[in-house]
């Protein structure tokens, strides 16, 4: 029993610390923010190693189980913020939701977790490539089951990594499984010392590391894409208006339409965006001749053509036909056609709710909170040469998603622009965990992301990934800055937007079936001898 708990609060540490390296919450050692790629594998390979301990199935469950649910639960505690401080869910209750969620989702890897016990070879590069293909179907679950829920999956903390830009071929899942590889091969060699295995290792993070700095190619070169017309200036606007006082009609509202009607008729670059829900009422809702004066600035200029165009974060629709969280914009056009892109991958009880689970508005306040989803691929905003690809929230998380929108070259966004409110979660790390997110985007496709937030962080990213511009958060401001809009695809955009996570599924599949084929015949060679 004593080692069964030293054991458990190893594999506690361990998935509270591969949390933490998706961003660094503290101020001190590694800045308050970043992700820490060798804390992810030294969380990973200290699994690795109990796993290889395990002598039954039961203790491989226990503990993946155990290491998930504390990763996800640290990972994203600030869930406690929008449903207790926000939604006025108790306390208790609260708690019991984000544990309950995280030790649902760990079943995932509880199952991977016995199944690689249940199924790993003696071979010890096949004890890692299975553990490597177990892991990612785990993470990959989150992904695709019951709507998706990804935050916090380990190939983000590789973001600073050496090897950070094999995700221009391979993407974030691409980073998870090789993270998973090389954790699992490092325990293997500490467990069992090899000269061969070693040399073996060593080899390939050599050619890996010189694979990812060939890739990047310096500071601001490309590889795969190209610089598209002149550098593209941009207005991205952070109201900061408080949660609990954004949608009430004494406080927030008036106080959001005043400031970013303001801004938007004063900007002056080509593009402003305003953040997701920036306006917190229906068109019809607005103070009379509000949206006009808004559509004589942008869509009917005075002077002749305006150089101007607006991304305007405002719900849309009506009770018959539903509501959609959207993004409309704002441009002199030849007809009076206005553009809109409509969120498509919806958060789960904040954006809609089954109707088994309707009695939970009941008791939580959260307004807004039954949408209709959009197309997975809509339409660009073209404007000044450039091809704008909107993205609400936390859709950036589904980089599988945004790729259908490379599928042909020459419709292919050349920036990406995320529109979000964390304002749910309070000043916690949340907000650098969201920007590492757009951060890998913008690796993967080789695109500027630029991001208009209530709270923050309202940033623009390059295409390297690097943030050259960013607002402090929990302020209201204004950032300017220019952009450098890219054509081209990189790998990972041309494989993701034909098969999706198909690849991966095989891969997953093979694996599993060597690895089942290799376990039967060495039971059976046992067995005869």
């Amino acid at each position: 029993m004593r080692v069964f708990n030293r054991q458990s609060a190893i594999i506690l540490v361990a998935g509270s610390a591969h949390a933490l390296s998706i961003a660094w919450p503290f101020s001190f050692g590694l800045g308050h923010g970043q992700p820490v790629w060798w804390l992810q594998l030294l969380a990973m390979c200290l699994l690795a190693w109990q796993l290889d301990k395990a002598n039954t199935k039961r203790q491989g469950a226990w503990s993946g189980w155990l290491f998930a649910t504390a990763m996800q639960v640290t990972t994203w505690w600030w869930l406690f913020i929008s449903l207790h401080t926000y939604g006025g869910l108790a306390a208790p209750l609260a708690v019991v939701a984000i544990v309950g969620l995280a030790a649902f989702l760990a079943l995932y890897y509880a199952a991977a977790c016995a199944l690689f016990v249940a199924l790993a070879p003696a071979n010890r590069a096949g004890r890692a490539a299975l553990f490597a293909a177990l892991w990612l179907l785990a993470e990959l679950a989150r992904v695709a089951l019951f709507t998706g829920f990804p935050w916090g999956q380990g190939g983000y903390a590789q973001l600073d990594g050496p090897f950070a830009d094999l995700a221009k071929i391979v993407g974030v899942h691409g980073l998870t499984f090789a993270a998973a590889l090389l954790a699992a091969g490092v325990a293997g060699q500490i467990a069992r010392p090899s000269r061969l295995g070693a040399a073996v290792m060593a080899s390939v993070l050599l050619s890996a590391a010189a694979l990812g700095f060939a890739l990047k190619a310096g500071t601001g070169a490309s590889v795969f894409s190209n610089a598209v017309a002149s550098p593209f200036t941009v207005t991205l606007l952070q109201g900061n208006i408080a949660q609990d006082e954004k949608f009430r009609p004494s406080g927030g509202i008036p106080d959001a339409l005043k400031w970013y009607q303001s801004q938007l008729l004063a900007a002056t670059t080509s593009l402003v965006v305003t953040p997701e829900t920036a306006i917190p009422l229906l068109p019809n809702q607005l103070p009379a001749g509000y949206m006009d004066t808004l559509v004589n600035r942008f869509i009917q200029p005075v002077a002749g053509a305006s150089n101007t165009a607006a991304l305007v974060g405002i719900p849309l629709g009506n009770s018959q036909q539903g509501y959609t969280n959207s993004v409309i914009a704002l441009k002199s056009a030849s007809s009076n056609t206005v553009y809109q892109y409509d969120k498509h991958h919806l958060v789960p009880f904040g954006e809609f709710v089954h109707p088994l689970f309707k009695w939970f508005l009941s008791i939580v306040n959260i307004p807004l909170a039954d949408f209709n989803s959009g197309a997975v691929s809509q339409p660009s905003l073209d404007w000044q040469g450039q091809r704008i690809a909107p993205n609400i929230c936390y859709e950036d998380l589904f980089g599988e998603e945004l790729a259908a929108r490379f599928i042909d070259p020459s419709t292919a966004p050349t920036m990406m622009v995320n529109v979000s409110n964390i304002g749910w979660f309070g000043n916690t790390i949340a907000i650098d965990q969201h920007l590492n997110i757009s951060r890998m985007r913008a690796i993967e496709f080789e695109r500027p992301m630029v991001r208009a937030t209530n709270t923050g962080a309202t940033a623009i990213i390059d295409h390297t990934g690097r943030v050259t511009h960013l607002l402090p958060r929990h302020t209201r401001g204004a950032l300017m800055g220019s952009v450098e809009g890219r054509s081209g695809i990189t790998p990972y955009a041309w494989w993701a937007a034909r098969f999706g996570l198909w690849p991966w599924w095989a891969l997953i599949l093979a694996t599993i079936l060597i690895a089942s084929y290799a376990r039967f015949h060495w039971a059976k060679a046992r067995f005869d001898r």
